[in-house]
């Protein structure tokens, strides 16, 4: 007798695979730097950002799964996921994704994920090699074209999906804004610079308050002046209105 497949609603979709999120701190920093940098990017735009979160995109087979180093799913909402089931979603599936290549993953991000990702519909595809060890060059780009990833040869890399430029810079890999040449920030940049701007803005109410204050006396001297004034102008017609009255 045949088994009977257990119903969809009843099959396990892991949501980990028990592997560490980056082979190295810098593989890891990378990943979470990026995602930052395209959440604050796309802070106002409906979009999910994400990485390193298992991807399942066939309903009833657990087997069908990739997890992307970075990836964006425009359409969908930024909230935190267990995993993301594309069935679930509309059928959204990631426009962009960005892996950052090791030794354990080089093989497969070279030879393996292209054809996956075509097939999913990921529109254009990066590939980051921090040392350089497996990557020549170092910073690859693809765009999906009937069916299949067309090298992007724009230098700097541009991701036309997001509007974004990529540039290598040491072993980093920075995002920009290709309509204003503004880098995208990471983490630790954003807060010092919210912290700069903390310390700018204390500054400049410690100024106004001591500008306040300066002009505060400067009108109380001024008008103390002008009472005095007043009071001896009064004192003066007093005294010569009594002179007036002996006079008389």
């Amino acid at each position: 007798m045949s088994s009977i497949p257990a119903p969809a609603r009843n099959l396990h979709y892991p949501e980990s695979d028990g592997k560490p999120i980056g082979e190295t701190d810098l593989h890891r920093d990378l990943m979470t730097d990026l995602i930052f940098a395209l959440k604050w990017f796309l802070a106002n735009v409906q979009a999910y950002v994400a990485g390193n979160l298992f991807v399942y995109f066939e309903e009833g087979n657990p087997r069908a799964v990739v997890a992307p180093d970075v990836f964006v799913i425009l359409g969908a909402e930024q909230r935190r996921r267990r995993t993301y089931k594309v069935w679930a979603e509309d059928g959204r599936v990631p426009a962009v994704v960005i892996e950052i290549t090791s030794k354990k993953t080089s093989a497969a991000d070279r030879d393996i994920k292209p054809a996956l990702y075509a097939r999913l519909g990921v529109q254009e595809y990066f590939l980051f090699d921090p040392y350089g060890d497996y990557l020549a060059p170092r910073l690859q780009g693809y765009r999906l074209a009937n069916g299949a990833y067309a090298p992007i040869d724009t230098f700097p890399l541009r991701c036309a999906v997001l509007g974004l430029e990529l540039r290598a810079e040491d072993q980093a890999l920075r995002l920009y804004n290709a309509a204003t040449g503004e880098r995208l920030p990471i983490s630790d940049e954003e807060v010092l610079a919210r912290r700069a701007a903390e310390a700018a803005r204390h500054e400049a109410e410690i100024r106004l308050l001591a500008e306040t204050e300066a002009r505060l006396a400067a009108e109380a001297r001024a008008a103390e002046q002008s009472a005095r004034a007043s009071a001896a102008e009064a004192e003066v017609a007093r005294l010569r209105a009594l002179l007036g009255r002996k006079d008389g």
